[in-house]
């Protein structure tokens, strides 16, 4: 599988679990498969759904900042990758 860099956390909150990205490469669409890595992060979820602005779209592209319902904590700074099946 490969794996291409599409953005970075910019914000975790806790209590919903949902992780806000910047997106910096490539976009990202409901029903990718995304892989957060980090000094203490490593694990992947499929996107569900997603919000820019606390609206919902189906894809995201460079510039914007969404917010995406995570499995697992991470934090600022962490990168995101899409994963991208062979």
């Amino acid at each position: 599988m490969a794996e291409e860099k599409i953005g970075e956390i910019v914000k975790f909150f806790a209590k919903p679990s949902v992780a806000a990205i910047k997106i910096t490469a490539g976009e990202v669409k409901v029903g990718d498969t995304l892989k957060y890595v980090g000094h203490t992060t490593n694990f992947e979820n499929v996107v569900e759904s997603m919000e820019v602005n606390n609206a919902k779209v189906e894809k995201a592209v460079v510039g914007d900042y969404i917010g995406v319902k995570v499995s697992d904590r991470c934090r600022p700074g962490d990168e995101v990758f899409k994963v991208i099946p062979d």
